[in-house]
């Protein structure tokens, strides 16, 4: 293993515990010496013992990231929490698959992961379990969660093509559907 760079010992000691894998842990440091730990679970239901250990830790959660990949052919998601703890990035990804595809919530620890959650439910259709507070923050009701999964590519998005444009493919799509 690489040698800690810096951060809490006891925190990244924890963390290292639910990730067992080859290569599912890694440090960092980027141009101006701030460190990032990277951890891989093991299992997206580990969110939660790692939340609480974050949580015990008294760092910040900055942010959640979904992405997608795609495995061999089986579409794949990826989540990524972002926290902070005395300047330094702890960052934990999880994995999810057909098999395992849930992950649980954290808004009970950190009350901020609530916006994030409910935007991955709703843009991406990732299941989050026991979400306290599961109604949609941007999309009508009539339109699938995930939609922006399937329907949009990153290119269309990247591009700028979120506006009008973007709403009446989805919805032009959606209609074909239907027929």
């Amino acid at each position: 293993m690489q040698e800690i760079l810096q951060g809490n010992a006891a925190l990244i000691e924890a963390l290292g515990a639910l990730c067992t894998r080859d290569k599912a842990i890694h440090h960092t440091t980027d141009a101006y010496g701030n460190a990032f730990h990277w951890f891989r679970l093991d299992h997206p239901r580990f969110m939660s013992q790692a939340a609480t250990a974050l949580q015990g830790a008294h760092a910040r959660l900055c942010m959640i990231t979904a992405y997608n990949l795609k495995q061999l052919g089986e579409q794949q998601q990826e989540l990524c929490y972002h926290f902070e703890l005395q300047g330094v990035v702890y960052n934990i990804t999880v994995t999810l698959t057909a098999e395992h595809n849930t992950v649980p919530s954290i808004t009970p620890l950190f009350a901020n992961a609530d916006w994030h959650e409910r935007e991955m439910m709703e843009l991406y259709g990732i299941r989050v379990a026991n979400q306290p507070n599961p109604r949609r923050l941007f999309l009508d009701e009539e339109l699938d969660a995930g939609i922006l999964n399937e329907a949009v590519p990153l290119s269309i998005m990247m591009n700028g093509a979120c506006t009008t444009d973007l709403w009446e493919r989805i919805l032009k799509e959606k209609e074909g559907e239907r027929a």
